[in-house]
């Protein structure tokens, strides 16, 4: 792609094939190439059987800063070259975001670089200690919105933040197991993925340390996801649909400023 062909050179009836799949620059950010479409892949998700590698941007909201006013989270959602794959937006109403803060029930909506939504989190209002095993955090993945596709399911365990990723047909499919303190300074904070006997780690999800300014004064976090190329788009789609929940429970900053270091607080 970073040179010209002579036609004149070519062999008769063949043609200089046209250039496809190239970045897409749009609103002053590069955006992962179009991938054609799969059968039996829901229309959106192509783009993640290319990857193995998902980081995660929270934008900084600068009304937050200022004012400690709860806004809509956003965040980017980009692949190891630094193209955006996916852009992400809360849907949550003014009254919820500030009276419930970081346990709130949200809608996240994610769009693709067409602008059309292809995945769709939705949390319900649950109880965020682990004092209340009946009632621990859940989150629905659906893609294309509408059809779910799968479930993260929090799990109750006395230390340890402890999640079962699950199909549509609430079959277990994978473990999300975290450490026991939530909290780490000038380093990575990492959920392992495991099979569902937690006998082997199949992939990770890491909150990234950013700087002691921005994890002190803001709650914009970077997440890394790593999973295997070759795992079930859908299941894809909802690791990335924990790393939301994860970032809700454990990173979001409460009215005090204080976020959550492990499982009973």
């Amino acid at each position: 792609y970073g040179f010209q062909v002579d036609a004149m050179r070519l062999p008769a009836g063949l043609a200089v094939p046209p250039i496809q799949n190239q970045p897409i620059v749009k609103e002053g950010a590069i955006w992962m190439p179009i991938p054609p479409s799969l059968p039996n892949c829901p229309p959106g998700l192509e783009y993640l059987t290319q990857i193995d590698q998902i980081l995660i941007h929270q934008q900084i909201e600068l009304l937050e800063i200022l004012t400690g006013f709860e806004t809509n989270n956003k965040y980017e959602i980009k692949n190891t070259l630094g193209q955006r794959v996916y852009f992400a937006a809360e849907d949550t109403d003014c009254c919820t975001r500030n009276c419930c803060g970081p346990s709130r029930p949200f809608t996240l909506r994610i769009i693709d670089n067409l602008g059309h939504e292809v995945i769709t989190l939705q949390r319900p209002l649950r109880c965020s200690s682990c004092c209340f095993p009946c009632c621990l955090q859940e989150l629905e993945v659906q893609a294309p919105p509408g059809t779910p596709v799968g479930y993260v399911v929090q799990n109750w365990h006395a230390c340890l933040p402890k999640f079962t990723i699950q199909n549509e047909k609430r079959m277990d499919i994978l473990k999300i197991v975290g450490p026991c303190i939530v909290c780490s300074c000038f380093e990575d904070i990492n959920f392992e993925v495991k099979s569902v006997d937690e006998t082997s780690t199949v992939g990770r999800i890491s909150k990234q340390w950013t700087g002691f300014l921005k994890e002190a004064f803001t709650d914009a976090d970077n997440f890394g996801i790593t999973f295997p190329m070759d795992l079930d788009v859908k299941m894809k789609a909802v690791m990335i649909g924990a790393c939301f929940l994860i970032d809700f429970m454990f990173f979001e900053h409460a009215s005090d400023n204080q976020q959550r270091t492990g499982v009973w607080q």
